[in-house]
């Protein structure tokens, strides 16, 4: 082969992520535009393809065997290239590798929904008879997934509230060490009370309780509410971190997905379930991820500033009972535990809040129904306004005594806000709520 036609071949090893450039490293916005992929792999196209098919080509049968190897877990690492679309593709090891760096996580993992992450993570680790400890209110699927799913197997659970001190969880996790406890889960800030857990009190007690045994329960945490940019559970003690991807690192209202965070062991567990059950996202919804992850920390940015400016007005409106916003907890009587949790963990107060109405049902319908900017409509993280009735709708399911006593009343109104201007999202507010 002569020198200029060396020169010509296609190169078939992706070039080193750049990461650094003279020494400085490279922030999380910057990856966000490049990293996972080398152009020249795909015609020089500037922005990844979307891969759409469903197998791919082994150069040879021993490249075969070893890919197989390494999916069906006969030898450790996981699958060595491209095999099946059910295990991996292009778009979705480039979306993977962008959703590890914001917490610096050693891997990750992306689903076809937030649900089938969550799920795809119990159904790696829970064994029949075990018992899973999990903060309190949580979504209500995934309440449902515990309770009433799992628990059809033989799974326990047990649960301490949010808010909960470092002796309230002691008491509940001893009382769980009596079996075996699969996984400690967390969600914070709750859905929809928007009550911070402490998960550095979580992982001390949990340390403490479970530290003489070989491997102790690992703490997963659903950080969809203020991840990645106001909340890195990672640092804070938490083993894996779980989001819904459709809020906001999708953002724009336009897909569902979910993904998984953590250190490689673990990944490698929840892999071998995610290969086996297929809930890994699809080639287009993990392009469109890749768009969205670009302005991640723009649109996050604009709707926690508009988020501060629309909470300061309701907070002060006569027809307005409290705000469940975490930027007041520092000046708020009688919450300093969750602000004293909020100064440790958080970096933002996010753009998701509780709004309580004076009144009930009817008076929270009247307002989501004179909403004229704002949608009325269930999810979050959007780049639209969104306000639905969590009692009503989202956790219409849980049973009356539960809601009562997390929380989750029939005059709360769960409020997510957008990057649009922020004086006609008070105006839309204000007309809103003369209308009760």
């Amino acid at each position: 082969m002569t020198e200029e036609s060396d020169a010509a071949a296609p190169r078939r090893r992706p070039k080193p992520p750049v990461e650094t450039v003279g020494g400085h490293a490279l922030k999380p916005a910057t990856l966000m535009m490049g990293h996972g992929y080398d152009p020249m792999l795909s015609e020089g196209s500037l922005k990844p393809p979307i891969f759409l098919t469903s197998t791919f080509v082994f150069p040879n049968a021993a490249a075969g065997k070893r890919h197989f190897e390494g999916v069906t877990g006969k030898r450790p690492g996981g699958a060595e290239g491209l095999v099946y679309s059910r295990f991996n593709g292009p778009n979705q090891e480039i979306l993977e590798d962008r959703l590890g760096i914001w917490e610096e996580a050693e891997d990750a993992l992306s689903f076809s929904s937030g649900m089938s992450a969550i799920a795809t993570l119990f159904l790696s680790l829970v064994r029949p008879g075990d018992t899973i400890v999990h903060s309190g209110p949580l979504y209500a699927a995934t309440e449902t997934l515990i309770a009433r799913v799992l628990g059809r197997f033989g799974v326990h659970f047990l649960d301490f509230p949010a808010g909960a001190t470092r002796e309230e969880i002691d008491t509940v996790l001893s009382k769980a060490a009596s079996g075996r406890v699969a996984l400690i889960y967390l969600e914070s800030p709750a859905n929809p009370t928007n009550a911070l857990v402490d998960v550095e009190a979580v992982a001390a007690s949990r340390d403490a309780i479970f530290g003489h045994l070989p491997e102790k329960p690992p703490i997963a945490i659903d950080n969809t509410f203020l991840g990645p940019l106001w909340h890195q559970p990672l640092k804070h003690g938490a083993d894996i971190v779980v989001y819904s991807l459709t809020k906001y690192a999708g953002g724009h209202s336009d897909l569902v997905a979910g993904g998984v965070l953590g250190p490689k062991a673990l990944i490698d567990t929840i892999r071998l379930m995610r290969n086996t059950i297929g809930t890994i996202t699809d080639p287009n919804t993990a392009w469109m991820l890749l768009r969205s992850l670009e302005t991640l920390e723009l649109r996050m940015t604009r709707a926690g500033e508009n988020a501060a400016k629309v909470c300061a007005f309701l907070r002060q409106h006569p027809k307005v009972e409290r705000v469940g916003y975490l930027g007041f907890l520092e000046d708020t009587p009688g919450d300093e535990r969750q602000a004293d949790i909020y100064r440790r963990h958080c970096t933002g107060a996010g753009s998701t809040f509780s709004l309580f109405l004076k009144g009930g049902e009817k008076e929270s319908f009247a307002f989501l129904d004179a909403l004229r900017i704002a949608k009325l409509a269930v999810s979050l993280g959007g780049t639209e306004t969104l306000a639905s009735h969590p009692a009503g709708m989202t956790h219409l399911s849980v049973p009356e005594a539960r809601k009562q006593a997390l929380g989750i009343t029939d005059n709360l109104v769960r409020i997510s806000i957008g990057v649009e201007d922020a004086d006609d999202l008070i105006a839309d507010f204000d007309q809103a709520l003369a209308a009760i």
